[in-house]
């Protein structure tokens, strides 16, 4: 296994904690256990793509055992998924990281039996096939509670357990569709529109991280595992905020806006003299104030409806002319530079070159470097927070397609005839 170099911030095992040290975020190397306060977790990832996957790898980035199961000829889509470098997909190298593999078809009797083994020993499986495929193979929560009985059986589908929708394929377009997100995004006069990347699976992996947390903590008190439902249609709406609260009380629907806010503004994009895109939010009152003296319109402060966010909302094209007009006449650095001076937010608009080069993201060491044998050197993004006394890291990269099922079935306690017969059987 190889190891993460996480300049700057590695914890390394024989280092005590330093008085004052800023929390961190181990690069340990496997040879030296898992970091992180999961340590002893075991997971079993039988999930494809990305909600159920990447609630993985948050959980393996602290420490936790996390072994990802693959059908020996069908792999994850996700290996394959975005562009590739010498034939590797690069998704997965980020997906994939702290995660050993293994292949199991869960369809042959011989897999059924051998998954049963590792649930026996595991105190998660993360799965995200639809309902009742699990059952077919005789795989379903009877049969996994009676091999282990703490263990947590994590659900992640489209449209949950139960429910006209639950049978139907689902992907986390269909989330951003249905739960309100793609019409309340784009301009007035546009269509709805979706992101560009996969939202709604990401805020589902988080949310299902935190259900597997929970349900842990649930098992401290009982001594009993049990089945988290989670519905990727459902924790998206969640992060909408109050729309159906909005709705049930006084039957508003919002509206597309484009960049601007309906409870705040000067909210929006402007442009530079010098062709660069900087972002400005004014959701705090004396923000608003500050910026509008910074940018010459003092006298808009003391209009009525600047009192209120909703009020400088309704008044968002008098502001956003103000706004844009001052930044347009000044270069993106002298902005910036004012908006500090002002005690205003600001941000330059960045792709990933820019995040790349920030001081900002250098000092947290949100990119960091990671040893892969296929591919040398990768830069990625890190673990997402610092703990101070229990840091987590990456231990590797994502890894090849089965890499480590031989060495985790002899963990197990499969003979070498046992494994054989499986390879025999197409189970592995």
């Amino acid at each position: 296994m190889t190891s993460g170099t996480g300049a700057g911030r590695g914890a390394r095992p024989q280092d005590g904690p330093v008085a004052g040290a800023p929390p961190e975020r181990s690069a340990a190397a496997h040879s030296g256990g898992p970091p992180g306060p999961l340590q002893g977790l075991r997971v079993l990832d039988l999930a494809t793509l990305f909600a159920g996957p990447l609630a993985a790898t948050l959980l393996g980035d602290f420490g936790a055992d996390v072994v990802k199961v693959e059908h020996p000829r069908r792999p994850d889509p996700s290996r394959g998924h975005g562009p590739a470098k010498d034939g590797v997909g690069l998704w997965w190298k980020l997906l994939g990281r702290n995660k050993r593999t293994m292949t199991l078809d869960l369809s042959a009797p011989g897999g059924r039996d051998t998954l049963l083994r590792l649930a026996a020993s595991a105190d998660v499986v993360i799965e995200n096939f639809r309902p009742g495929t699990l059952e077919k193979w005789g795989l379903g929560w009877p049969e996994l509670s009676a091999a282990n009985p703490r263990l947590i059986l994590t659900r992640v589908t489209a449209f949950g357990q139960q429910g006209p929708y639950a049978h139907r394929p689902g992907f986390g377009t269909l989330a951003e569709a249905m739960s309100g997100f793609a019409a309340i995004t784009g301009e007035p006069d546009g269509p709805p529109t979706l992101p560009p990347f996969g939202l709604a699976d990401s805020i589902a992996a988080l949310t299902t991280a935190y259900a597997v947390m929970t349900a842990l903590a649930g098992r401290e008190r009982t001594g009993h595992g049990q089945v988290v439902d989670l519905a990727i249609i459902e924790p998206i709406l969640t992060v909408l905020g109050p729309h159906p609260l909005w709705y049930d009380q006084l039957g508003y629907v919002q509206p597309r806006t484009g960049n601007r806010s309906t409870n705040n503004a000067p909210r929006n994009t402007y442009r530079s003299a010098d062709g660069r895109w900087l972002a400005v939010s004014t959701s705090a009152q004396s923000i608003a104030e500050r910026v509008m003296r910074l940018v010459g319109r003092p006298e808009l402060i003391a209009e009525p409806w600047f009192a209120t966010g909703s009020g400088r909302a309704a008044h968002a094209p008098v502001l956003d002319e103000a706004v844009g007009g001052w930044i347009g006449r000044h270069k993106a650095d002298d902005v910036v530079a004012a908006f500090e001076e002002a005690e205003a937010a600001v941000a330059r608009v960045y792709d990933v070159r820019d995040v790349m080069a920030d001081p900002q993201f250098a000092a947290l060491d949100t990119v960091t470097e990671v040893e892969d044998p296929e591919l040398g050197p990768l830069r990625m993004q890190n673990v997402l927070f610092r703990l101070s006394g229990t840091p987590g890291g990456i231990r590797w990269a994502g890894r090849p397609h089965g890499a480590d099922t031989e060495a985790v079935l002899t963990e197990l306690g499969l003979s070498e005839a046992e494994i054989s017969a499986l390879r025999m059987e197409g189970a592995l």
